[in-house]
């Protein structure tokens, strides 16, 4: 039974391998911008809470290199690279001279994104599983996640905490399928004094498919399904597929 469940874990890591040289080829040439105002502030990241560290003075140009929600990364000649927001952003101009227009949040936007968050429901084995989770991405293409879960069983509840890495190959899609590959920690307690089960905690390692949808604004709908090999003490280890759907944000 482990032999199954690992050959699907290298499975999974041969999709993500195959992918990968195409990914890190996918580069688009930065658009080139002057600046009308005053000056611009550059933060040193995507937020108000970031400090300002460079002004851009008047009649300098910048090369836009990528978007986070309303912040744009930018680099100037010095090669100093930071983030202004789109409030002063919509104040420069383009190469021909006119004022640049920027287009407002929408599906595409969510492949720049640095976090995502989220609560996720559905059905493992013959439980109910309630998860929250929390995303970063290193990559357009590539987020580690770490979530907790919830599994109320008739005779016995878990705690489930898992440690994922994903591959989304097309961020840009509306619908972008994605592959996961994680271990955790699955802590289970007995609910009943009627059933002769004992309290019990396992590592696990899964692999899994999904894929997420661009709904509004900053959220996104989000379908899972994970087949998990829980590694017993007692070596009964046990295969269990996983599905959940539920709601996200980015930021």
């Amino acid at each position: 039974m482990p032999v199954k469940g690992k050959s699907h874990i290298l499975l999974v890591l041969m999709i993500m391998a195959w992918f990968l040289p195409a990914i890190s080829h996918a580069t688009g040439a930065p658009q080139i911008l002057q600046v009308a105002d005053p000056y611009l502030e550059m933060h040193t990241g995507p937020g108000e809470g970031y400090p300002v560290f460079y002004v851009i003075e008047q009649g300098q140009t910048l090369q836009v290199i990528k978007r986070r929600t309303d912040w744009y990364k930018v680099r100037i000649k010095n090669n100093k690279t930071g983030w202004i927001d789109r409030a002063q952003m919509e104040q420069t101009l383009t190469t021909t001279g006119e004022r640049t227009k920027l287009k407002r949040l929408a599906a595409n936007d969510y492949s720049a994104r640095n976090w995502e968050a989220g609560i996720l429901g559905g059905g493992f084995k013959d439980s109910t599983v309630m998860t929250v989770y929390t995303g970063y991405y290193i990559t357009d293409n590539f987020s580690t996640e770490l979530s907790l879960s919830q599994i109320l069983g008739r005779f016995s509840s878990s705690t489930f905490v898992n440690v994922n890495l994903s591959l989304e190959p097309f961020p840009e899609w509306r619908v972008s399928p994605f592959f996961t590959v994680g271990t955790g920690i699955i802590s289970t307690r007995s609910r009943s004094s009627l059933v002769q089960a004992k309290d019990r905690t396992d590592n696990s390692s899964h692999v899994g498919i999904g894929a997420r949808m661009y709904f509004a604004k900053q959220f996104l709908i989000r379908f899972e399904v994970k087949d998990y090999v829980l590694y017993s003490s007692d070596n009964n280890n046990e295969e269990i597929t996983e599905w959940k759907i539920g709601f996200g944000i980015f930021f």
